[in-house]
């Protein structure tokens, strides 16, 4: 059965090199290798918008990098990614081209860039429009980490503005960074260093008003906003406000927004729930849920950025060992946990379980949510998160049947510990396809650093 924002199907695909031919059912070529995915699903590669490799932060770097991350994605049905180019050099060409280094040759599925604007002056102003000429058609600007990556209200209606008239969707990190300043002093003054903090000094009302700010400097600049990583109801409201008055406005969530809440950060391994923005309150995680199933999220993605709980203490990966300092950097100092989670070969497998196999989602919002919707915003349709005749042979052969423990044994990540240690999951990918080749089949890997692509972008402006 084909699964596809259309509807749910019984056909064959014909596959010819990289791209999928044709569709029908009972086809008949003759000396055609036939793949029998009877009982099963077969979707469109998952697409995550929203990742970060290979990424430096606090004194060390996250532990998954173009190959092992992509190669996560890969497991859990993931073969696009949309990773952010971090503004590092004293040019966006400099940064760009510095992360082609440290991505082409790794990478394990396709893959593209969204650019970060942290820093806006003549000369940055005068190479946004270029990105276009890099495939990138998607730039992230912050309401928060001052001093670091925030840029001011008025940069941000310059960026938007700019970026408006390229058709290049402007992204938003939606927090109050003046806020979570003042907060931060008083917790550190007070002796309070313990991850809970994370949370308490990030109020969710700053994210409610930061994602209502930036609909409206939208709206004065004519520009399209993709809000990233929505952990409130709060700010889903704000986005539905904005969508209601006919506001080119959108968001998206993570997994880790939809099952936990800030009391993780109180465990005694709390550090590891540590990301940015905090989880929230049960009542967040069910009006995230109605977002999804009622429209007002267009996408799920993952901020995957994982770091090692201990890294004190090495991991075996692909037969060796390999150690790299990650959330033990803030044992005694909660601003100083290294701020991420693992999540990108777990979005399809939990999704799927606890959304559709619950009754949520229905298996085509899965499919829009994971792949088509992303690939639409994002300049990427229908060249992937499609089944059609020219889309790219991406696919998945989905066991909706499979019963499976989840946790660090399954999951491919190169880290010390996952989220879904122990869940019960049913349904997961049999087999999954980059292009026309198998790159995994149940647990074998075939994949190889370098076979992905990147993928260049067409500026869209956006919206679905």
């Amino acid at each position: 059965m084909l699964i596809g924002t259309g509807g749910t199907i019984k056909a064959d695909l014909l596959i010819e090199g990289e791209k999928i031919v044709a569709t029908g059912q009972e086809m008949d070529v003759p000396d055609a290798e036939i793949i029998d995915a009877s009982g099963k699903f077969v979707m469109p590669g998952g697409i995550d918008p929203h990742t970060h490799f290979d990424l430096p932060m606090f004194d060390t770097v996250c532990s998954d990098d173009h190959y092992t991350g992509l190669k996560a994605a890969a497991f859990g049905g993931t073969t696009t990614v949309i990773d952010f180019v971090p503004q590092d050099h004293p040019t966006l060409q400099e940064s760009i081209d510095a992360w082609h280094e440290k991505a082409d040759l790794k990478a394990t599925v396709d893959f593209s860039f969204h650019m970060n604007i942290t820093r806006l002056d003549e000369n940055i102003i005068s190479e946004i429009p270029r990105l276009i000429d890099e495939g990138i058609a998607s730039v992230k600007v912050f309401t928060a980490y001052n001093d670091r990556l925030r840029l001011q209200d008025g940069e941000i209606l310059k960026v938007m503005r700019l970026c408006s008239k390229h058709s290049i969707l402007t992204m938003m990190h939606a927090e109050n960074g003046d806020v979570i300043e003042v907060l931060t002093a008083d917790a550190l003054a007070a002796g309070h260093t313990e991850p809970i903090w994370h949370a308490y000094t990030r109020p969710a009302w700053g994210a409610v008003e930061s994602v209502l700010r930036g609909i409206a400097l939208a709206e004065q600049a004519n520009a399209s906003l993709y809000i990233v990583h929505v952990n409130t109801a709060g700010g889903l409201d704000q986005i539905r406000y904005g969508q209601a008055r006919g506001l080119p406005v959108m968001g998206e969530t993570c997994p880790q927004y939809l099952f936990f809440t800030e009391e993780y950060l109180e465990r005694p391994d709390g550090a590891k729930w540590i990301c940015s923005p905090p989880l929230r309150k049960e009542e967040d995680n069910e009006a995230l849920w109605d977002g999804l199933v009622d429209g007002g999220l267009q996408t799920i993605g993952t901020d995957h950025c994982p770091f090692f709980f201990d890294g004190t203490r090495a991991i075996e990966y692909e037969g060796e060992w390999i150690a790299i300092p990650g959330k033990e950097l803030g044992s005694e100092d909660f601003t100083k946990i290294p701020n991420g989670l693992p999540g990108v070969g777990d979005r399809l497998p939990i999704m799927w379980t606890y959304g559709v196999g619950k009754g949520r989602l229905t298996p085509n919002q899965f499919v829009a949510l994971t792949s088509t919707n992303p690939a639409k915003i994002f300049g990427l349709y229908p060249q992937k998160g499609a089944l059609l005749p020219g889309s790219d042979a991406d696919i998945v052969i989905w066991d909706p049947h499979r019963p499976l423990k989840y946790g660090l044994a399954h999951a491919h990540h190169r880290t010390d510990y996952n989220l879904y240690e122990g869940w019960e999951l049913v349904g997961y990918p049999e087999k999954v396809f980059l292009r026309g080749q198998i790159i995994v089949d149940d647990e074998q890997w075939f994949g190889r650093a370098g076979m992905g692509r990147y993928i260049m972008r067409q500026p869209t402006g956006g919206v679905i």
